[in-house]
């Protein structure tokens, strides 16, 4: 029998391009506070902190996540820094699961906070990703590599560049209801595709921006959610999973690994899944946050992860399948990653929208009937992938599947 973890609050500031009112630690104290506010807690009711940071190069400060410790009330508590990249924000929240399951810990603030322009180009710090000898002199960059999955997602399902067109577009008119997301409006499929060219067939509005905010969340046992949460999000199922660093080891004609179809996405879902009892994902989980910084991103974890068939996502999406009211699964009805981007927390901010899913704190932006939801989290070029499934009551984890 597992013990039970849930949610108890969550918080996050408005996304943009820059907030030059307020510190890097300043930011990452307004989610702090925020979340101690929503729960009706205080500091010294936190037993421990991990934090949410990417590269510091996007800053120019070095390990700010020290400069930080006073800010969020973690001086003389253990302090954990999680960083995986892209998927940040999905590992701290399991880092936080997993100090709660061993019981040493009765309640943990997850925090962080980003300032992605605060350095001149984020690209080029993107792409010290790569192996220095071999992918960056190609030249691969984290644009390029999806551009090369999607021409190879779009030849292999018969698709076309105004079928990724629609993610934007949808996600773009959800985040009109969403007063944190950075970029919202009502944009049409010929805007997507008459945008500047990215890298072929990604134009600008098929890839994410760059976002500044901070994102906090608290976790805690049965005992603390008793105290504190009437209404909780119960984690019930999760999964990490890690891929080889080289791409070129991604693609195989013998074990039929494809580096466009992300199958690392599948892997990680039947093990989450495997862990909450969830056999039928289209029937059984009501709202996707999902992690996707490209219109191909989301496409394909909806397909590597069961709710459709292979190439069917983007034609589903044509009939409103993932629209918050339309029927079926609402897929980022936050706008997504698609629409605000702030690397270190974007992991957790799709963990707090679908928590709040389940909590019934979505405002304008909540489903009905809502269950279970998941987020996803992707770092590292599909290197590190992650999944949570929340739920509206506690069920006892089963052994994962993979």
């Amino acid at each position: 029998m597992t013990d039970p973890v849930g949610v108890i609050s969550t918080f996050q500031t408005r996304f943009g391009s820059r907030h030059p009112d307020v510190t890097y630690v300043e930011q990452a104290q307004q989610a702090a506070v925020g979340a101690l506010h929503a729960a009706g807690m205080r500091p010294d009711d936190i037993d421990a902190v991990v934090y949410c940071m990417a590269p510091t190069f996007f800053m120019g400060v070095s390990d700010a996540d020290q400069w930080a410790v006073d800010h969020v009330f973690a001086a003389g508590k253990p302090f954990f820094r999680i960083h995986t990249g892209g998927s940040t924000g999905g590992s701290a929240v399991h880092a936080a699961l997993g100090l709660l399951r061993s019981r040493m810990f009765r309640s943990v603030l997850v925090v962080g906070a980003e300032r992605l322009n605060e350095t001149a180009d984020a690209q080029e710090i993107l792409n010290l990703t790569f192996d220095a000898f071999y992918e960056r002199d190609m030249p691969l960059s984290t644009n390029t590599s999806v551009a090369l999955m999607a021409s190879r997602y779009l030849q292999r399902h018969g698709l076309t560049e105004r079928d990724l067109a629609r993610a934007p577009v949808r996600q773009r008119r959800s985040a009109l209801k969403n007063p944190y997301a950075h970029l919202k409006g009502e944009i049409t499929v010929d805007d997507v595709l008459e945008s500047p060219l990215i890298a072929h067939p990604l134009k600008l509005y098929d890839v994410c921006p760059r976002s500044s905010g901070s994102a906090a969340m608290i976790l805690g046992d049965a005992e603390t959610i008793d105290a504190f949460q009437p209404r909780p999000a119960f984690i019930n199922g999760f999964s990490s999973v890690s891929d080889t660093y080289w791409l070129g080891d991604r693609l195989s004609d013998e074990a039929d690994l494809d580096l466009g179809e992300m199958e690392i996405a599948a892997v990680t879902a039947r093990e989450c899944f495997g862990r909450a009892g969830i056999t039928d994902p289209f029937g059984e989980i009501q709202v996707a946050e999902l992690y996707d910084p490209y219109s191909l991103i989301g496409y394909l974890q909806l397909e590597q992860l069961g709710f459709c068939a292979g190439g069917e996502a983007p034609r589903l999406d044509a009939e409103g399948t993932w629209d918050l009211h339309g029927g079926g699964v609402a897929v980022n009805p936050s706008g997504g990653t698609l629409c605000t981007n702030p690397i270190a927390i974007t992991g957790l901010v799709r963990a707090i929208e679908a928590a709040n899913q389940v909590m019934g704190t979505a405002g304008e932006l909540q489903a009905t009937g809502v269950r279970n939801t998941i987020a996803t989290a992707i770092g590292g070029m599909a290197q590190f992938t992650n999944v949570t499934l929340f739920g509206d009551d506690h069920r006892d984890t089963q052994e994962p599947t993979r």
